[in-house]
């Protein structure tokens, strides 16, 4: 499961504890993004940072486990070469499942070697609010009918959790709680280090 976890939130728990459990699977990684190539733009909290809310947030849970992987290599993190990274480590007998969103799956065929990374691993979609997948499957030339399948077959009805890391960095920018929306350790680490404040009052 990877994104910019910019921060981690209780959202993102929820729809992997779910899928950890609907597919049995033995362990759950999240893998936080580097540099996200549809978020080049937009500044992102340092790696170290997000790592260690995404730390702070699996304690306790022995199936879940943080990796930085994609923060290592240190350059704009393409999904493709996490998955073949994740091969590599854990060996071809193991079922390796891609964790997205349903707003990710719209955006998949501008996605680096999307056709490879379909036949690398079982992408499997998590629901997302506000997101209609109605038209998907008819845009033409992007995908042929087994991948189709293959993807509409892996597709799970997540709780449909309205939690953003966007709504939590503008709630710390404005001083409003985020209890109940983060781990109360990832609370705590933001708070202790500002992160999420206006300029010139982080660390």
């Amino acid at each position: 499961m990877g994104g910019s976890f910019d921060p981690v939130h209780l959202g993102h728990l929820i729809i992997a504890e779910r899928i950890t459990e609907e597919l049995a699977l033995d362990t759950m990684l999240f893998v936080p993004c580097n540099i996200p190539p549809h978020k080049i733009a937009r500044e992102v909290t340092p790696g170290r940072h997000r790592m260690r809310m995404v730390e702070l947030a699996l304690k306790g849970n022995p199936r879940f486990k943080a990796t930085d992987m994609e923060i290592a290599r240190g350059r704009v993190s393409y999904s493709v070469d996490t998955v073949r990274e994740v091969i590599e480590k854990y060996g071809r007998r193991s079922d390796i499942y891609f964790i997205i969103g349903a707003d990710s799956l719209i955006e998949l065929p501008t996605w680096r070697e999307y056709k490879k990374l379909l036949s690398l691993c079982t992408v499997v979609t998590a629901a997302r609010p506000g997101c209609n997948l109605g038209a998907w499957p008819v845009r033409k030339g992007m995908f042929t009918k087994s991948e189709i399948t293959q993807i509409i077959n892996n597709f799970t009805r997540t709780p449909l959790i309205e939690i953003s890391s966007t709504e939590i960095r503008n709630r710390c920018r404005e001083g409003r709680s985020i209890r109940y929306l983060v781990p109360d350790a990832v609370a705590h680490y933001i708070g202790a280090r500002k992160l999420y404040v206006p300029r010139g009052r982080g660390k």
